[in-house]
């Protein structure tokens, strides 16, 4: 197994794309920090999900927008866990508003939930890493970042942002084996779609656009998100993978 004795932190990862990506980590080897900010029930669902394959699973309930739960997150991996390997900065939030109704307020927690956390939680990581020899830090990313999408603006900014730390981070840390690359979804199927006003009309509008023939699925990212983690990737470097099924290339 790819994984086998590494310790992956997923953020967000009680539910969607972060489920899938913790799970699909497990089933290669590794064991697993699944970490939540509200549902602790689907967290502790997840660990028990993960125990099941064999692995060991440790729920974390933490706020990546506070700069205080970071180090508690790498803290509790090293100290449940043994260590940590990969870092997968999933969690995202945001205010799904029109240019001219957003607020300071929406665009500080989006900003600091989005694209803050992956800078400052991997300043946190980078030491336990560098105590295993090296490690893998995957950013969870859309097309937002660079297509204009309805009532997107500051989710849209705040993932352009993540992409240029992706950058940095994967430019500095790749002397000390410290991979870093980001994944950006299409429309993937979630219960995030529900919150937004015309989730049904994006999933319609993202099948009739997507070459592939379907949407894409959480385990479509997983899939890509294990293969940056892998020692086959080590030479991919700072990277945004599209996975969208060919969607951004005709549409």
């Amino acid at each position: 197994m790819r994984f086998a004795n590494r310790v992956a932190l997923v953020t967000g990862s009680s539910r969607g794309i972060g489920r899938a990506i913790a799970l699909r980590l497990a089933r290669e080897g590794a064991d697993i920090v699944v970490n939540y900010a509200r549902s602790r029930d689907q967290a502790e669902a997840v660990a028990e999900e993960v125990r099941a394959l064999g692995r060991r699973a440790h729920a974390v309930k933490a706020n990546v927008g506070e700069i205080d739960d970071l180090q508690r997150l790498v803290d509790e991996a090293e100290s449940a866990l043994g260590g940590l390997d990969i870092l997968v900065n999933n969690a995202a939030s945001g205010y799904i508003r029109p240019v001219m109704e957003q607020r300071p307020k929406g665009w500080d927690w989006t900003m600091d939930i989005n694209a803050r956390a992956a800078l400052f939680l991997a300043q946190a990581a980078v030491p336990a890493m560098r105590r295993r020899g090296g490690g893998r830090i995957v950013n969870i990313s859309s097309l937002g970042s660079t297509r204009v999408m309805p009532e997107y603006v500051v989710i849209g900014a705040s993932k352009a942002a993540l992409e240029a730390v992706t950058r940095y981070l994967g430019v500095e840390l790749a002397p000390e084996r410290i991979i870093v690359n980001a994944v950006s979804g299409g429309v993937v199927e979630t219960a995030a779609l529900k919150h937004f006003p015309r989730g049904d009309a994006m999933l319609a509008q993202g099948l009739a656009g997507t070459p592939a023939g379907r949407i894409v699925a959480p385990d479509d990212m997983a899939a890509v998100v294990a293969f940056l983690c892998s020692d086959d990737a080590s030479m991919v470097v700072g990277q945004v993978i599209v996975v969208d099924g060919g969607y951004s290339v005709v549409a």
